[in-house]
């Protein structure tokens, strides 16, 4: 017997709901001139029709690929790639999942206790290409629509719906996490965290985010890896939801390049296969159009064939980007013209999530309130332009209390506190008024007081990204990149966001992405996010090791990276190096150095970027040497010459190679790390040979003696 509930939709509005069967529904219908109600009764008597019936069966949803079967008890049962099962049988993951931070329902906060409570998927109806599904101890139908296309699937949230049970006091609940789908699948070698994909020789199954605002992630459960995709109420619930592929591991790109293209998204694999996705880069340091040409010599000594300009170089703020004495737009679209003409392709390092405290965002006057805030405060009593202790209401123990960041925004005026008590009455002594430029003035109890979301370093305050002031530095950045005719970016500082990181990190870097015209064909970042494997197309590289640090630190980051993220299908930046001349601190960069980088970028066929700093390179004895080796190194890795058996050598990190006119040898250093001269061993045509160098004499080029003649 069906028992009939109170359906509510978000066609129509709640008011215009009677208890009642289909029967009472027809008479409504056939009485009624209003389109909500009937748009209301057909909502009734669906639901009435979809959740009468005690049937149990699976939903068979196919394409070119895979097989995808739906439970009707609210899981996947089966996903079949050439008939090869990829779930873990027997596990009966829910499909979907509604997650409250405490349960809402009336009835439930009365049994469960105030924590986040998950409801499973426990029935689903297929309609069409339509799924209802209903979930246990909730009144919630969702509503997602499955697009079959020939190589994906797409899962969209359309609404949820809600039923009001006549027992208790009901109202429709709130939804903070919703599971639009789970997956319990089997985990195959290589599993790729940021693109979500698991994947063999032979199959690869993905779950990838259709749209920003889709939460992805994978679980290991047992010997399911549970791939989740999810909407999160603090980002919304409309969106494209998510793709669901499966198919051979070597379709797996061409799939995703189609759904790129379906969806509008950037064309991550399309970069990835470029000729120039390999190509390392010299990084320009304190460039000038007199210097220029000096800095394109050694690129072009070095093998490079791109070169990247940092925006501190001719800008002296981060948000307005202010040029520095001396530059302008057309002096910025000289200097990349000069590169351009000299065989280069310019990229583009830019900090664009922050605003720095110089710049008129800032330091204009009247502090921009569109930056984010991680403290709001109120002040107890009122303070006059000239007080220099600030009483508040609760205790400022939520302050941030580094050196740099004791900041807060009261009205117009930025203030910075020293001492800080925690203790009845909550106070901030040791103030100092009128901070960056603001103007000290008095302020009245109930003020609200909020701290600025200073960075790291602390330079810089973190935007607001609800707000429209990424938008306007996107802007700003796109105009740069057209007008200077750069060609790719460096997104710098992508972890400066607020949360939720995984959204705001794509979100930020995405609204710069859609100002670059043309499209940059590659791009790299300190922060990955998974919509952002569409965006950064390169991984990113490591903040400048000491040479006498080198090695340990690519051993312990670098390769552990280049290993993980090639189960993204994407390559790490082995840089940034940074070019340091000996001197009493430290042995300097040695071609030794550059050596071991370059051989294990060419082994993961990635690039490496290095730091152009002309004094250093100038002060450095070796430094003809030390850009010989790179170029031999680049050059061989841009031949493709090496096979894969030679790469995968190379790979290993206790083993270090050398080139000598055009050959792989494997060599071991001789002599102590702080000596005066850096020799190394090896074996050239069964003979024993070594191969040595001076580290500060000009005359002391590199040098290699065979047998007899050692």
């Amino acid at each position: 017997m069906t028992k009939t509930v109170l359906f509510f939709s978000n066609l129509c509005h709640p008011r215009h709901y009677k208890r009642g069967g289909p029967a009472d529904a027809k008479r409504l219908w056939e009485g009624s001139r209003s389109d909500g109600l009937k748009r209301m009764i057909l909502s009734l008597l669906t639901v009435t029709v979809l959740f009468s019936c005690n049937t149990k069966e699976d939903y068979v949803f196919s394409n070119e690929d895979f097989v995808l079967e739906i439970s009707e008890q609210g899981y996947a049962r089966s996903l079949k790639v050439g008939g090869e099962e990829c779930l873990v049988k027997g596990t009966e993951v829910p499909l979907c999942e509604i997650l409250q931070y405490r349960p809402y329902d009336n009835e439930n906060f009365l049994m469960f206790p105030a924590k986040p409570r998950s409801f499973p998927s426990d029935h689903i109806r297929r309609q069409g290409d339509t799924l209802f599904v209903t979930f246990r101890d909730t009144w919630d139908i969702a509503v997602i629509k499955v697009d079959v296309e020939p190589h994906y699937m797409g899962f969209k949230l359309l609404r949820v719906d809600y039923r009001i049970d006549d027992m208790g006091v009901k109202r429709q609940t709130e939804i903070d996490e919703f599971s639009l789908l789970q997956l319990p699948v089997w985990e195959r070698k290589n599993t790729g965290e940021w693109l979500n994909v698991t994947w063999d020789e032979r199959k690869a199954v993905c779950l990838m985010g259709a749209d920003p605002k889709t939460r992805i992630d994978a679980f290991p459960e047992g010997k399911a890896l549970r791939m989740y995709a999810g909407l999160d109420h603090e980002v919304g619930f409309r969106g494209e939801g998510a793709v669901l592929l499966a198919c051979p591991k070597d379709d797996l790109l061409d799939n995703i390049a189609v759904v790129e293209k379906d969806f509008g998204m950037p064309r991550g694999v399309e970069s990835r296969r470029r000729e120039e996705y390999k190509w390392s880069y010299y990084e320009l340091r304190d460039v000038t159009l007199e210097n220029i040409g000096t800095h394109i010599e050694w690129a072009k000594k070095g093998g490079f064939r791109t070169m990247v300009l940092y925006y501190p170089d001719f800008a002296s703020t981060c948000g307005h980007f202010v040029f520095r004495p001396g530059w302008d737009m057309e002096t910025l679209r000289e200097i990349c013209r000069r590169i351009t003409e000299a065989g280069l392709i310019p990229g583009f390092h830019i900090h664009y999530s922050k605003v720095s405290t110089d710049d008129p965002y800032i330091n204009g006057g009247v502090p921009d309130t569109r930056l984010n805030y991680v403290a709001d405060m109120v002040l107890s009593r009122p303070i006059g332009a000239t007080d220099t202790e600030i009483y508040l209401e609760g205790s400022p123990e939520i302050l941030r209390l580094e050196n740099g960041r004791r900041i807060l925004h009261i009205g117009d005026e930025l203030i910075s506190y020293g001492g800080v008590f925690c203790d009845v009455p909550y106070r901030l002594t040791g103030c100092e008024r009128g901070l960056f430029n603001s103007r000290a003035e008095a302020h009245k109890a109930g003020t609200h007081a909020r701290q600025p979301d200073m960075d790291d370093w602390p330079r810089f305050v973190r935007i607001d990204q609800s707000t429209s002031l990424q938008g306007e530095i996107a802007e700003r950045l796109g105009e740069i990149y057209r007008e200077c005719g750069f060609r790719f970016l460096y997104f710098d500082g992508a972890e400066d966001v607020p949360n939720p990181y995984w959204y705001n990190v794509t979100r930020s870097q995405l609204a710069v992405y859609n100002e670059m015209d043309p499209a940059p064909i590659f791009s790299e970042g300190a922060q990955k996010s998974h919509y952002g494997w569409h965006i950064l197309s390169r991984g990113n590289a490591f903040d400048l090791f000491r040479p006498e640090k080198l090695r340990a630190a690519m051993k312990k980051y670098t390769l552990r990276c280049a290993e993980q993220i090639s189960k993204d299908f994407t390559s790490v930046d082995f840089g940034w190096m940074d070019y340091l001349a000996p001197d009493s601190t430290t042995v300097g960069m040695q071609p030794d150095h550059f050596s071991y980088v370059f051989s294990k970028a060419l082994a993961w066929d990635a690039p490496v970027s290095v730091m152009g700093k002309l004094d250093e390179i100038g002060k450095s004895a070796r430094s003809e040497d030390n850009f010989a080796v790179m170029k031999a190194w680049e050059e061989l890795k841009n031949s493709g010459a090496l096979s894969q058996k030679d790469k995968d050598m190379l790979k290993d990190p206790s083993r270090e190679w050398f080139l000598w006119e055009g050959k792989l040898y494997e060599w071991k250093m001789i002599t102590p790390e702080g000596s005066p001269v850096r020799a190394f061993s090896f074996s050239m045509d069964g003979k024993p040979a070594i191969c040595y160098w001076s580290v500060n004499d000009p005359e002391g080029k590199m040098k290699v003696k065979i047998g007899d003649r050692l």
